[in-house]
């Protein structure tokens, strides 16, 4: 036996199913004890009652036919199996369990890992491919999904420029136009022409173009592709050796605190991926 909604948490119903036979015997517009109890005693030749652990039919039961064996659904069986398992893992295994790296990546692994080297990438799913490997295959080893492998398959590797080469070829056109912006600026100040209208002509604010004419302007940003110190700076190196040896980020910040850092557990992670290496 079993509850149902007749409408949910106002009216519930009790549906009746024969164990052996698994069809619905009889549905009750009712859960309660005294209804429930008054339909079991219709039928004398009761032996087992499968129900859930709700007080209300066990009552019922026991009134109704004392010497009925009372047993647990199915559900409820498996339930309460699943909770006493996760009890017994809570209380016998910690929390987190460390797993140490067993595996060290080659050099070549590390570039062909590194996402910046897309033109690697590409060589070596279209030289898989014709060995024979499947896209799923390759898209394990770059650690990629399938999708992105099916575009470096459809792109010549004769023609992939890796990101980095493509990044600095965006900052020369970018100082390119920014130098001819300047001469231009520098070349319309030469004619007479006001500051603020030389600032509309090129789009620029009048702040802009006032740099623009100082002699000892350059286009050239100093603080391009520096890195900026920061508190893990003196501990890159150390990070990267310990994460190489399988320690946990956890475990590599309790050391090097010791010996002065005061930064989280997040910065060692994006270190790591920001130098694409992950032990």
């Amino acid at each position: 036996m079993d509850d149902f909604a007749l409408r949910k948490r106002f009216s519930y119903g009790t549906v009746m199913v024969d164990l052996d036979t698994h069809r619905i015997i009889d549905l009750i517009p009712s859960r309660d004890t005294d209804d429930v109890r008054e339909w079991l005693k219709k039928f004398s030749n009761i032996e087992v009652v499968s129900r859930d652990g709700a007080q209300i039919y066990a009552h019922a039961v026991q009134k109704a036919h004392p010497e009925v064996v009372q047993v647990s659904d199915r559900f409820h069986l498996i339930k309460g199996l699943s909770e006493a398992v996760d009890k017994y893992i809570i209380r016998t295994f910690p929390a987190k369990l460390e797993i140490p790296a067993v595996t060290v990546q080659s050099p070549e692994i590390k570039q062909l890992l590194n996402i910046n080297n897309r033109s690697k990438r590409v060589r070596f799913a279209h030289e898989q491919k014709e060995a024979g490997m499947t896209v799923y295959e390759i898209a394990v080893i770059l650690h990629c999904t399938p999708k992105t492998v099916d575009k470096y398959l459809n792109i010549d590797p004769d023609t992939v420029v890796d990101r980095t080469i493509a990044k600095e070829k965006q900052h020369q056109l970018a100082l390119q136009q920014k130098q001819k912006d300047v001469d231009e600026a520098r070349e319309l100040a030469k004619n007479g022409i006001p500051i603020e209208h030389i600032a509309k002509m090129l789009h620029h604010t009048y702040r802009t173009i006032q740099r623009y004419l100082d002699p000892g302007y350059s286009v050239v940003n100093g603080h391009y592709n520096v890195r900026i110190p920061n508190k893990l700076a003196p501990f890159e190196e150390k990070v990267i050796m310990l994460r190489g040896q399988g320690m946990t980020y956890p475990k590599i910040h309790e050391i090097i605190s010791k010996e002065g850092y005061n930064g989280s557990v997040a910065s060692l992670r994006m270190l790591c991926k920001k130098n694409n290496y992950e032990g």
